[in-house]
């Protein structure tokens, strides 16, 4: 008995997304998503100890998210004293928009 196939064997996309895996991965978590939307909307850096007052997380969890976005290139942190202080990246729209193009691509089917 043989298999029928609907459509034809579609070609595997064999680029590189190890890069896009990272950035997805960074924004895949509900905490780190939410610490990035407030530092895109902060008018100045924000303190971790401001973000550690505003979630239910605590100051470990939410400087290891931070690291992760950081590491990511999302965000820019820098230390003072005993606290970090962290501000959105510059271009990081820019650098999602370009992740979510190059693995869906808006014309595929052309």
């Amino acid at each position: 008995m043989s298999i029928q196939r609907c459509a034809p064997e579609p070609n595997l996309y064999a680029g590189d997304l190890s890069t896009e895996c990272a950035l997805f991965h960074a924004l895949a978590d509900p905490a780190r998503l939410r610490i990035l939307a407030t530092l895109a909307r902060a008018e100045a850096e924000v303190c971790v100890c401001d973000l550690t007052a505003g979630f239910d997380l605590n100051q470990s969890t939410i400087s290891h998210h931070l690291k992760i976005l950081k590491d990511a290139a999302l965000v820019n942190g820098e230390r003072r004293g005993t606290w970090g202080f962290y501000r959105l990246a510059t271009g990081a729209r820019e650098r999602i928009e370009r992740a979510l193009e190059r693995t869906l691509p808006i014309a595929v089917h052309a």
